[in-house]
C-alpha cells in the first residue's frame, strides 16, 4: 500500500529542493495529486499475477494444444526504477498451450501487474513470460516488449522515438528458432 502520507511530504521537499514555493496557488495540491497518482500508476505491487492467471480453461483434444495464442499491441505505461520517468510501448504474448488457455483478458492484466511497479524493461519483459510459463503450465511462452523511454528523449542524450526491444522465450520458443521467426512475423516486427 502506497504510503501517501509520506509521498506529500517528499513532493513537498522536492518542490521546494528545486527553489519553488510549495504554498503558491498552482503547487499547494500538488503533493496531494502526487500521492493519489503514486497510488493508481504503482497498484502493481498490490497486484499478483498468479491471480490474473488463475481463471483458466480447458481446451479439448482437437489438436489445438499444438497451436500458438498470440496476443499482440498490448499498450503498457510503466516507471523507470533508474530515473522515475515513464516508459511506454506495446508487449506481444505468444504461448503454446498445454492442455488449458488463459483468458485473453488476463494476459493484458498480468501486463499491468508488473507495468505498475517501479521497472526495467529487461526484468519486466521476464516477469511477464515467467509468470505465464508458470501459472498456465505453457509448452512455450515469447513475449516481446517494444518501448520509448522518455529517460533517453527529454533527458540525457535526448533521442525521441528510440525503441527499447527486449525478448524473452521460454520452452518451445527457446529451442526452436523457426518458432520464433513464426511469432516475429505474426506480430510485424
Amino acid at each position: 500500500m502506497i504510503d501517501k502520507d509520506k509521498v506529500k511530504k517528499a513532493v513537498e521537499m522536492l518542490i521546494e529542493a528545486i527553489g519553488e514555493n510549495s504554498e503558491r496557488d498552482g503547487l499547494k495540491d500538488t503533493p496531494d495529486r502526487v500521492a493519489r497518482m503514486y497510488e493508481e500508476i504503482f497498484f502493481g505491487y498490490e497486484d499478483d499475477a498468479s491471480e490474473r492467471l488463475s481463471r483458466q480453461f480447458e481446451i479439448d483434444g482437437t489438436g489445438a494444444t499444438n497451436g500458438i495464442v498470440i496476443e499482440k499491441d498490448i499498450t503498457f505505461y510503466s516507471m523507470c526504477e533508474h530515473h522515475m520517468l515513464p516508459f511506454f510501448g506495446k508487449v506481444h504474448i505468444a504461448y503454446i498451450p498445454d492442455k488449458k488457455i488463459v483468458g485473453l483478458s488476463k494476459l493484458a492484466r498480468t501486463v499491468e501487474v508488473f507495468a505498475r511497479r517501479l521497472q526495467v524493461q529487461e526484468r519486466f519483459t521476464n516477469q511477464i513470460a515467467e509468470a505465464i510459463e508458470k501459472e498456465i503450465k505453457a509448452k512455450g511462452v515469447m513475449v516481446i516488449a517494444s518501448a520509448e523511454h522518455t529517460c533517453m528523449t527529454m533527458r540525457g542524450v535526448k533521442k525521441p522515438g528510440t525503441q527499447t526491444i527486449t525478448v524473452c522465450s521460454r520452452g518451445l520458443f527457446e529451442k526452436d528458432a523457426e518458432l520464433r521467426r513464426q511469432v516475429l512475423s505474426l506480430i510485424g516486427t
